[in-house]
């Protein structure tokens, strides 16, 4: 009888590396005839400037050689991605109950950046990663940390010591920001918010205005997938606790309204921005990010949504993969397709 350990590692190791290399190789190819079907961000005007068919992949398992392709070293903005970063720095200073009593942890099924359900249905935003819960988690760090405390924590857990300030897309977007700031102030008035708006819309969009690469993020969500712990070193980078409700929300947050459909697909704990960054971890097995600027209607990156739908099975990559049950269940012989085929009625 095969030992826990042994059943573990089947489940969890990644196939090799040349392997990996070439299945990495031909989804990238699939997924760029999707980048025509997407845009770039044209409400943030700097956003609008960039090149829609750059894509880029960067691979990074716990165990095994980093893969790193196409546009994997292209600076972008971090956009909502960053919003893993400030959640994690208010969960390790500010706790759980206070972060949650600001803001729930629940899927929202309206846009990134929606106030009508807010001002409507419910006294404060349905979870952090959609842009009224990153503005009220911004609103608890003001007082505990600095904007250049973030850039130092930033640079250290995504093992890249070049993010820094992207000027002219902050400056964009502050000009642009109408939306955010309404938010905010709505915020306020629900006492959500309690320091200065202004100075709260200036942290947060500083931080959607860190520039970082694919290459930034895999090592980032190489933390995220060994439980907060830096696999080369062995610092601890947040508990585990904090780790565990940081995957989970990006589970069922993370895609904003098409995180359901999202996970069904791919099953894969992603993060994205409408810089088109996706950070994506796929826990005790490895750290990915993605860069892919062309997004589709929902905001995310669309030929990065299909890079990673393209590689999770082959490469073990899905949270629910095992070895036993990989297979293409589209003509799967089921008791209810016997039942169906039998007239039967269910």
């Amino acid at each position: 009888m095969p030992s826990t350990n042994n059943t573990i590692d089947r489940h969890y190791q990644m196939i090799d590396t040349d392997k990996s290399r070439e299945i990495i190789r031909k989804a990238m190819e699939v997924a760029r005839l999707e980048i025509p079907k997407g845009a770039v961000a044209t409400y943030i005007p700097e956003l609008g400037k960039m090149d829609p068919n750059r894509l880029g992949i960067c691979l990074y398992p716990l165990v095994g050689e980093k893969i790193c392709m196409g546009d994997y070293d292209t600076r972008f903005t971090m956009q909502s991605v960053s919003k893993i970063l400030m959640l994690i720095v208010a969960l390790e200073l500010c706790g759980l109950k206070s972060v949650f009593k600001k803001v729930g942890a629940e899927p929202s099924g309206e846009a990134f950046n929606s106030l009508v359900e807010l001002d409507l249905n419910n006294s404060k935003p349905y979870n952090p990663l959609i842009n009224s819960g990153a503005l009220a988690v911004c609103g608890m760090l003001l007082p505990e940390v600095s904007f250049q405390d973030m850039v130092r924590f930033a640079r250290e857990i995504c093992s890249d010591r070049d993010i820094v300030l992207n000027k002219d897309v902050y400056e964009s977007e502050m000009r642009t920001c109408s939306r955010n700031r309404s938010i905010a102030y709505l915020l306020e008035s629900k006492g959500i918010i309690t320091t200065d708006v202004e100075d709260t819309l200036r942290f947060y969009t500083k931080m959607c205005s860190l520039n970082v690469t694919a290459e930034s993020l895999a090592n980032l969500g190489k933390k995220l997938a060994n439980d907060g712990v830096c696999m080369l070193t062995g610092k601890r980078f947040m508990s585990s606790r904090t780790s565990r409700i940081v995957k989970t929300l990006m589970l069922t947050c993370g895609m904003y309204d098409g995180s359901g459909t999202f996970a069904i697909k791919v099953g894969i704990p992603s993060k994205s921005g409408v810089g088109g960054g996706l950070l994506s971890v796929s826990d005790k097995r490895a750290g990915i990010g993605v860069f892919g600027p062309a997004l589709d209607a929902q905001g995310n990156s669309i030929a990065g949504i299909k890079l990673l739908r393209e590689i999770s099975n082959e490469l073990r990559l899905n949270l629910f993969y095992d070895p036993e049950w990989n297979k293409e269940d589209d003509e799967e012989d089921t008791v209810i397709r016997r039942m169906a085929d039998a007239s039967v009625g269910i």
